[in-house]
């Protein structure tokens, strides 16, 4: 009982913040039109102009290839040659100084866009236009970074693909190994592992 009236009064005050506490069901973008470019945060701005991944590369990674950049990070725990890193590195920065340079054009585009509708000078084929330039780089960049995918797979032995795949917890059992960093009992529980 006494546990019951403590709960109780632990939750009250929870409960008052989220009677006052705004609501953002008719206001999801609240906030998104401060943004210099609307469809792009800060954050996803930094990504592209350091050629970073942007998860574009997911069709890849997931179906068993793995990336350089990855595979560089991990070099000690796959026991990479000196003569892999070097390959795996050319492939990296080739990729990286390609998605920096297209990086820049998509948020060009994307800025034509916003500034489109900006400045009020939207018409369908201003928009036609502009859209197509966004799409056209994104795909280019979403290219570079599968390339890059492809490329890399050849340079690495079935083992080492296989603990890659582990390490970064796309083991095909996930119970057959803990991923590092996970707490091995919360990862079986969450993964239905028994014992």
């Amino acid at each position: 009982m006494r546990f019951a009236i403590v709960s109780a009064l632990a939750i009250l005050p929870l409960v008052a913040h989220a009677q006052h506490a705004p609501h953002r069901h008719g206001a999801p973008y609240s906030g998104l039109e401060r943004r210099e470019i609307k469809s792009l945060s800060n954050e996803d701005q930094a990504d592209l102009r350091r050629g970073a991944g942007w998860g574009l590369a997911l069709p890849a990674e997931l179906n068993g290839h793995p990336g350089p950049s990855h595979v560089l990070e991990m070099k000690v725990e796959l026991a990479l040659t000196d003569q892999q890193i070097e390959a795996v590195s050319r492939i990296f920065e080739r990729m990286r100084q390609d998605a920096i340079a297209e990086g820049e054009r998509f948020i060009a585009a994307e800025n034509t866009v916003e500034a489109l509708f900006r400045e009020r000078s939207a018409d369908e084929d201003a928009l036609r236009r502009a859209i197509g330039a966004s799409e056209a780089s994104r795909a280019r960049l979403r290219l570079i970074h599968l390339l890059a995918h492809l490329s890399t797979p050849a340079l690495l032995t079935e083992a080492q693909i296989a603990r890659y795949k582990q390490l970064r917890g796309y083991a095909s059992d996930p119970c057959a190994a803990v991923p590092s960093g996970h707490d091995p009992s919360m990862w079986r529980r969450h993964n239905g592992c028994g014992g």
